[in-house]
């Protein structure tokens, strides 16, 4: 839809240049799929934290596309509720990183301080690389539904 409505596609070199979120990701050395099981406690680790991070994009994007709020709003509170349940999940909770008051604050405010194109661009950033992040967030919860027991 924002390629369609706002001309924002992947192929935008300004999109390109302007990609400095630093948004959350789970890489290689958070444990590949195969060796999983030795990983698995530092990946959840990883997800929880990022799904808790990308609750302040998540908010940025609820209150700039603003004709999806209602959409938006459900995500964020289903993104909250899985993040919640990962962390039960990992071995020491405690360790899962939630970003402070502060923090969030911080990074609202850096997000408010986009310009329209810009705005549509960081939209459009932050959804793609949410997307990515829930597709290996599902791949490790499947795997563990597989491979251990796990409700």
């Amino acid at each position: 839809q924002m390629c369609e409505k706002f001309t924002v596609c992947q192929n935008s070199m300004e999109m390109l240049l302007r990609n400095n979120l630093n948004l959350p990701k789970v890489t290689e050395e958070d444990g590949d799929f195969l060796t999983f099981l030795s990983f698995q406690d530092k990946c959840l680790r990883k997800i929880s934290s990022g799904l808790y991070t990308f609750q302040t994009y998540l908010k940025y994007i609820q209150e700039t596309f603003t004709s999806e709020n209602q959409n938006v709003e459900s995500l964020s509170y289903t993104t909250e509720h899985l993040a919640r349940t990962i962390r039960r999940m990992v071995i020491n909770p405690e360790e899962v990183i939630i970003p402070d008051a502060a923090t969030k604050e911080s990074l609202h405010t850096k997000l408010k301080s986009t310009k329209d194109w810009t705005e549509k661009i960081t939209i459009h950033l932050i959804l793609r690389d949410f997307t990515s992040f829930m597709e290996k967030t599902v791949r490790a919860v499947r795997y563990l539904k597989n491979t251990r027991s796990f409700s």
